[in-house]
């Protein structure tokens, strides 16, 4: 008999400071009582790329294949993996106006963590209250402030 799979909530969340500029992503995992932060920074990017990249992290930091929930205050990612991406690949990573599709290279690294796992991608309003996203900001922001260090 096979074990069911795990149920992870990953909640995560970019930042800049300038777009492009300086940026910063803020994830937490939380498995039952269990829970991990995480943070990172670059020091020049943009904000959709710290979006997709809080949600990469989370996603690589999973040990083995997992049902997951998703939360992020990002249209941008959530539309991205549930109704953009099949057709942008379709169409040779061209958008609707037959330009290169920006950040391939982290959607890509998004498709191949996804392939891993059953994902339920949810998005949220940002600075509208919900505890794990302001939290996320919070790491996200403190990554910019201490600039990598």
């Amino acid at each position: 008999m096979s074990q069911a799979p795990i149920i992870v909530e990953i909640f995560s969340d970019g930042a800049c400071s300038g777009n492009p500029g300086p940026g910063g992503y803020g994830t937490i995992l939380r498995y039952g009582e269990h829970v991990r932060e995480l943070s990172g920074y670059d020091p020049e990017t943009t904000n959709n790329r710290m979006e997709m990249l809080g949600a990469i992290v989370g996603l690589e930091s999973l040990k083995r294949p997992c049902r997951v929930r998703l939360t992020t205050d990002s249209q941008y990612l959530v539309k991205g993996m549930t109704e953009w991406v099949a057709g942008w690949q379709r169409k040779n990573w061209k958008n609707s106006k037959k330009a290169e599709v920006a950040n391939r290279d982290l959607w890509e690294r998004l498709l191949e963590q996804s392939a891993k796992h059953q994902i339920e991608w949810t998005w949220v309003k940002g600075h509208d209250g919900h505890v794990e996203n302001e939290r996320c900001d919070e790491l996200a922001r403190a990554a910019i402030a201490a600039g990598g260090c």
